[in-house]
């Protein structure tokens, strides 16, 4: 056997051994809900995406992070059924080591990943000349910001107040 043979050969097992990793659904696999199966992946890139808008101290930062996570699982369920799944085949694909190859340019899982590495692979979609990149990052951003600041306690960072309506008594 020469080295090309042999490299080749490696070369097609890694492949097949990658894509069988990828496509293994194990049999006792629970079927769980969104919130379960997606919000790890959301905790990871929460920090990334609202960059700034989280406080900095521990447990108003992990406050604010539960309550994003809990209404981004709500903004998911009244989404239309066509952006739901396209959501859900992204956010599949990010959990899945051949999908984050594809995706990233890395298997490495976005958990073992730092800050930077994410910033990263979020600012080359953003600034990607493919259309999928962009409304890849484009649809993330956007439920996140869009669940972050639809909890009221998040609208002080706009100056926004809630509207009074006359003749209705604010409760304290």
């Amino acid at each position: 056997m020469n080295r090309r043979t042999f490299l080749l050969a490696a070369l097609g097992g890694t492949a097949a051994l990658a894509l069988g990793v990828s496509l293994y659904q194990p049999e006792f696999a629970l079927d769980e809900s969104y919130d379960e199966e997606h919000r790890l992946l959301f905790s990871v890139l929460l920090p990334v995406l609202l960059d700034g808008a989280l406080p900095e101290m521990a447990l108003p930062r992990e406050t604010a992070m539960n309550r994003t996570l809990d209404a981004i699982a709500k903004t998911v369920s009244v989404l239309p059924a066509d952006q739901r799944q396209e959501l859900l085949q992204l956010l599949d694909s990010l959990e899945n080591r051949f999908g984050l190859l594809l995706l990233t340019g890395s298997m490495a899982p976005l958990l073992l990943r730092t800050p930077a590495e994410l910033n990263a692979f979020i600012d080359d979609w953003r600034q990607s000349s493919l259309a999928l990149f962009n409304s890849a990052y484009l649809g993330l951003r956007e439920l996140v910001l869009a669940s972050f600041y639809s909890c009221p306690e998040h609208w002080v960072a706009l100056n926004y107040a809630k509207p009074e309506l006359p003749g209705i008594a604010v409760q304290a």
